[in-house]
């Protein structure tokens, strides 16, 4: 598989602490990756580095064969990255459509993907129940259709139905568009078996790369 974005030594610090320990991850082109590992994991932390959020205080961030390690967040927005965290995605006083509008580009397909959302669309999306505004920063994100996908505990507040219908269009359309999806989770879903590649992390360090069949049926925790 074609890498599309890596991580080459990355050392992610926030003061004294340090959240990743000189971590080597590659992630592939048309096709979804996930990141695993229970809080404080370093699973945010990867995304954070690829999006620019933070900055390695040592290693590099290629994206495409090019080394981005001192792009800001914007420049690599207008590169075609797209980041959803797992909180606060939303603006509370803008409305749904107007959410949907800003990816600039028609939303019939988004909402027939997910059409829960239909109904909301006059309504601001702070009035919204934080499943209907996950749904809401999902929308405006896959609306957009970026090169690579950034989504930090997507399945937060989610039915375990839409979840896997987002799962199943996140896999056929990575693989069908050739785009990058990494997401984090806390314990593998069955709906994103057809996933690439799973990596664990464990206390800033990579503890399990390797396909998902060989994570299924483990409890978390247990790698």
């Amino acid at each position: 598989m074609t890498v599309e974005a890596a991580l080459h030594g990355a050392r992610v610090r926030y003061g004294p602490l340090e959240a990743l320990h000189g971590v080597d991850l590659a992630f592939p082109a048309g096709a979804v990756t996930v990141l695993l590992g229970r809080n404080g994991s370093g699973r945010t932390s990867v995304l954070h580095a690829l999006a620019g959020l933070v900055r390695p205080a040592a290693g590099r961030v290629v994206w495409r064969g090019r080394d981005v390690t001192a792009l800001g967040v914007h420049q690599r927005v207008r590169l075609g990255l797209t980041l959803v965290p797992a909180e606060r995605a939303v603006f509370a006083s803008l409305t749904v459509a107007e959410h949907l509008g800003l990816a600039g580009a028609p939303a019939e397909a988004v909402l027939a993907l997910l059409p829960e959302l239909t109904a909301l669309l006059p309504r601001p999306a702070g009035t919204l129940s934080g499943g209907q505004q996950q749904l809401v920063a999902l929308a405006r994100a896959l609306a957009g259709r970026p090169r690579l996908l950034l989504l930090d505990e997507p399945d937060r507040g989610l039915a375990p139905a839409v979840a896997a219908r987002l799962h199943a269009h996140l896999l056929d359309t990575a693989a069908a568009e050739g785009r990058a999806v990494v997401l984090t989770a806390r314990s593998l879903p069955r709906s994103l078996t057809g996933a690439a590649v799973v990596h664990v992390l464990h206390r800033g360090e990579v503890g399990f790369s390797g396909e998902p069949a060989e994570l299924v049926g483990r409890p978390a925790g247990a790698w």
